[in-house]
């Protein structure tokens, strides 16, 4: 049986800010309802032991997601989400009590890509305070500043959160000078830094193309969307490589299907079906 590193599940494609990395979904806005996934959740338990709730929108904006996370427990799957870090004290209870909750990718970079009403150290010091009641907790916070230039390996533009990041964590160091070897590094048991450049979501509206590549889309993950639409993976937030929908057929009949074992077999042999995956920013990363 194929088994997958993690499958995202879109529990909704709504989001409070609008980052300039993140394009807009053209999608209806929605909120996945509890019923839904449960179904799902009982299709997948067989694929995988991680889940991921997020695509597109932000996962804790759900106002049903100490239930999501509860039904998690109950198929004992592990939960991972990633989040623009500005509602998580709102919801702390929900995520810190919870057995399932194994990790919280926190998107750091997202308070300069708004105009947002509050300062980065307000920002900054509640996603701090959580951070030590969840490490306390035994969660996993991994912090992320994905918003480095392609052309230098400067992170100029992060000097004021890594500041506050060193005084929070009373480091002895400059985080700056161990990210010149490392795009990662640990700030504290269970906290995590993480840096990497830019890239474009996948559009096939993109100039360049290539024909010739590989990615772990359906190999080691696979996404499904709020409306219950699987995609090979979480970077095709629009739904535009359709393999089906887990609300009309079965996960098993989906990830076997005929569109999807070419997109496999394809990256088997590098070589690239979809015309998506052939403008995919990201995917190149792999081909290096």
């Amino acid at each position: 049986m194929k088994r997958f590193k993690k499958v995202y599940i879109e529990i909704t494609n709504i989001c409070n800010l609008k980052c300039e990395f993140c394009p807009i979904t053209k999608r209806s806005p929605q909120f996945m309802n509890i019923n839904t996934f449960d179904s799902i959740l009982n299709q997948v338990k067989e694929y995988t032991d991680f889940i991921y709730l997020h695509v597109k929108g932000e996962p804790l904006l759900h106002p049903q997601l100490g239930s999501f996370l509860n039904s998690a427990d109950e198929y004992k799957l592990k939960v991972n989400l990633t989040t623009n870090g500005t509602l998580v004290h709102k919801v702390k209870d929900k995520l810190l009590l919870n057995n399932s909750l194994r990790q919280i990718n926190i998107s750091l970079h997202s308070f300069d890509a708004n105009e947002l009403n509050f300062s980065l150290e307000d920002y900054l010091n509640k996603i701090i305070d959580f951070t030590f009641e969840a490490t306390k907790n035994n969660k996993i916070i991994s912090y992320r500043l994905w918003n480095l230039e392609r052309d230098i390996r400067s992170i100029e533009k992060n000097r004021h959160i890594l500041a506050i990041l060193e005084n929070a964590f009373n480091l002895n160091y400059k985080i700056e000078d161990k990210l010149i070897d490392t795009p990662g590094i640990k700030l504290a048991k269970n906290v995590y830094l993480n840096t990497a450049e830019k890239f474009e979501w996948p559009d096939k509206a993109l100039e360049q193309s290539d024909s010739c590549g590989f990615c772990y889309g359906l190999r080691d993950q696979i996404a499904i969307l709020v409306d219950g639409t699987v995609v090979p993976c979480c970077l095709d937030g629009e739904g535009v490589i359709n393999l089906g929908n887990i609300n009309e057929e079965s996960f098993y009949d989906i990830i076997n299907n005929k569109r999807a074992k070419a997109i496999y077999d394809g990256f088997s042999n590098r070589k690239i079906v979809e015309e998506l995956c052939k403008k995919c920013d990201y995917r190149r990363r792999f081909s290096k």
